[in-house]
């Protein structure tokens, strides 16, 4: 089957943010927006509804965290508050060796995501419809991810307390952010320091037409966190570190 003149454009904008991917890929990334399409006229499950939009908002978005985790395969990375599987499928699709955990406290998208792992045919994929906090403190999870991700679920003094008990010692955490994120760094230095993170790293990045900047911070994990972190559900958001 030959690719669309829209699908070879995504794939050379996927080329130019480091992402190369083979006509099975983007026969995967295309299916993976038709199901997306078909499941958001019965839920929401994003806002986004133009195709392009999901291509440019969604999918590359997701794709550009290449820039800062280099090749997945082999590696072992938890996306918390997935929704619709951003960025951790968009990922797996890429690295199709990547050991890969979604969590996503909603059933119904957790539901969306069990179908979209069989319609693309990706194995080690688990999915976990629980909240991080609790995540944070079971033994199955805490400190055993090369990376623990999450794209627009909280600011970061909240989101390192999802984040950081799940990164083993040497694995890094990354947020994916938007306009003020030097302030929410700012913010989040002090649970940073104390949930055993190193100073964190910000990496800018440019999507396909469009002129707002997005941000890549990452913060590698240095020393255990402290056994009373995470704190029990809904703590981290009504009381930040």
């Amino acid at each position: 089957m030959k690719h669309t003149a829209e699908w070879i454009q995504f794939a050379d904008w996927a080329n130019g943010l480091g992402a190369s991917l083979t006509d099975e890929q983007v026969h995967q990334f295309a299916a993976y927006q038709a199901l997306l399409l078909d499941w958001n006229m019965r839920m929401n499950l994003t806002a986004v509804r133009d195709p392009a939009e999901i291509r440019i908002r969604h999918f590359l978005d997701s794709l550009s965290c290449v820039e800062v985790v280099g090749d997945l395969n082999g590696r072992s990375l938890i996306d918390v508050g997935s929704g619709a599987g951003f960025p951790g499928l968009p990922l797996k699709i890429l690295f199709p060796q990547l050991k890969l955990t979604l969590v996503e406290s909603v059933s119904k998208k957790g539901q969306f995501l069990q179908a979209a792992v069989q319609e693309l045919g990706l194995t080690q994929v688990t999915i976990a419809t629980e909240r991080a906090e609790r995540l944070g403190q079971s033994p199955q999870h805490r400190a055993q991810y090369d990376w623990a991700t999450a794209r627009a679920v909280a600011e970061l003094r909240i989101l390192v307390e999802y984040l950081l008990p799940l990164c083993r010692v040497g694995g890094t955490a990354l947020a994916q952010k938007g306009d003020g994120v030097q302030r929410e760094i700012e913010d989040a230095l002090n649970a940073i320091q104390v949930l055993g993170g190193e100073e964190p790293n910000l990496n800018t990045v440019l999507l396909p037409q469009r002129s707002q900047t997005h941000y890549l911070v990452t913060i590698q994990k240095e020393r255990e966190t402290p056994e009373k972190y995470p704190r029990r559900v809904g703590v981290p958001s009504k009381r930040p570190l």
